[in-house]
């Protein structure tokens, strides 16, 4: 069966394009696009079949169908030439069943969904692989594409880096100067990328950005480009099948530039349509309250929508004021009944604290959804029986300043919830002995 897929106006006036097409928004009304998929021909499958397909291929060595993602290729991308696909066989990332972190909550099916644990630590390999797959058939069927082009505030870019550096396509990279982690930094500087670091802020290099992409010898990677966004959908269709394709009560999701929450929207939809499954879960988006544009959305109704300029917070990959799928994310919410929700500094710090003494290392950003996740619980939105997934983006190993400065607190300043400072001792065995009674029987 040959399937197919394309671009489409996601505003309303229904234009279409080719994926090779370098396009990003509509010729027409210049409303973002989305992939479409000849549903039809996917259904002529049975949804047992695409069980039993996905089954098959999962986590397996036949390339590239042992990718979490390309093992979904026929409701992702179906038109590229496998010879052209760059993977690192992202995704199969672990569902972390948060047990104890749940018990203690009130919510003891708790599952943390660890897309960090990839091959650059965080989710955004997931619509990479894709993209840069796009890129390199581009060039294959002639096309002069000089470089590979985002905006980031850290963890795009480096997937970016690693997935074109893989191609052997040049990668250019717009960064915020000192705004990003030295860790998140690195990773495109070793990758070879061009790495532009601006006196600006996300919403400043993505404008930077968007006017570069305007010539077509420039391609741009960030997630406008919904060619991510159909990588980044897979994240749904495996959390399914991680529960032998049962649907999940609520997905909490944290929420910066905002494609994530279209993008496991679109994951649901596409099964539901299948047949799958046959119920959708509800959608949580959580903000950081220094960074919150769609929860102040939220807050009437969404009605209205206004940029701002978002200011300082720890969870640096979602300061963003000015989100480019807002109106996607919007309608996705919509869809999945979803709500938005924020999170102080001190609340995701100590959100993130707390998970971590039941096991988990989480990054700020998971810190987020996982403060606004108590908030649910206390306001009894997420029940005991329920199901909840918190997708957590990146790997807390590329934030080592946001865990110990929460450990490592100044003279006078106020201490931490969850503090657990180190103790410096002598190397006598009675002292070391007391300080662990005293420790054990506290």
């Amino acid at each position: 069966m040959n399937y197919n897929a394309w671009f489409q106006c996601s505003e309303g006036c229904n234009d279409t394009y080719p994926l090779t097409e370098i396009i990003y928004r509509c010729k027409n009304c210049d409303g973002l696009l989305e992939v479409r998929h000849d549903i039809d021909a996917l259904k002529s499958r049975r949804a047992d079949d695409w069980k039993c397909l996905f089954e098959q291929r999962y986590m397996r060595t036949k390339y590239p169908y042992g990718s979490g993602v390309w093992g979904k290729k026929e409701l992702v991308c179906p038109t590229i030439d496998d010879d052209n696909i760059i993977s690192m066989y992202e995704g199969g990332t672990n569902l972390f069943w948060a047990e104890r972190f749940g018990e203690q909550l009130g919510a003891p099916d708790l599952w943390i969904k660890q897309c960090g644990n990839s091959h650059t630590g965080s989710f955004k390999d997931l619509g990479m692989t894709v993209l840069v797959s796009m890129v390199k058939q581009i060039i294959a069927e002639g096309r002069d594409i000089r470089a590979v082009m985002c905006a980031s505030t850290g963890d795009t870019s480096a997937a970016l880096a690693a997935y074109a550096s893989a191609a052997g396509i040049p990668a250019v990279i717009l960064l915020p100067k000192e705004k990003v982690t030295r860790e998140q930094l690195i990773q495109p500087i070793a990758n070879g990328a061009l790495t532009l670091s601006l006196e600006t802020d996300f919403d400043g290099c993505m404008d930077v950005v968007q006017k570069l992409a305007a010539r077509k010898d420039f391609y741009l990677a960030n997630s406008i480009n919904s060619l991510r966004i159909e990588g980044q959908k897979t994240i749904s269709i495996e959390i399914v099948q991680q529960f032998d394709w049962d649907v999940p009560d609520w997905i909490i999701i944290p929420g910066g530039n905002l494609g994530n929450v279209s993008a496991l929207g679109l994951g649901f939809l596409i099964m539901q349509e299948l047949g799958i499954i046959d119920k959708l879960p509800r959608i949580a988006c959580a903000q950081a309250e220094r960074a919150n544009p769609l929860y102040r959305s939220y807050q009437t109704g969404f009605t209205e929508f206004h940029a701002i300029t978002a200011q300082s917070t720890q969870a640096t990959a979602i300061q963003i004021g000015n989100p480019v799928s807002v109106h996607r994310a919007i309608r996705t919410l919509r869809r999945f009944d979803g709500i938005v929700d924020q999170a102080t500094e001190e609340e995701l710090a100590n959100a993130a604290a707390r998970a971590d003494r039941t096991g988990l290392f989480n990054c700020p950003h998971t810190g987020v959804a996982l403060a606004v996740l108590i908030k649910m619980i206390a306001r009894k939105q997420i029940l005991p029986d329920d199901r909840v997934i918190v997708i957590s983006t990146a790997n807390g190993l590329k934030f080592p300043n946001f865990k110990v400065g929460y450990h490592n607190v100044a003279p006078g300043e106020p201490l931490p919830r969850y503090l657990n400072k180190p103790l410096e001792l002598e190397a006598d065995y009675e002292g070391v002995l007391k300080q662990i009674d005293a420790h054990l029987n506290a």
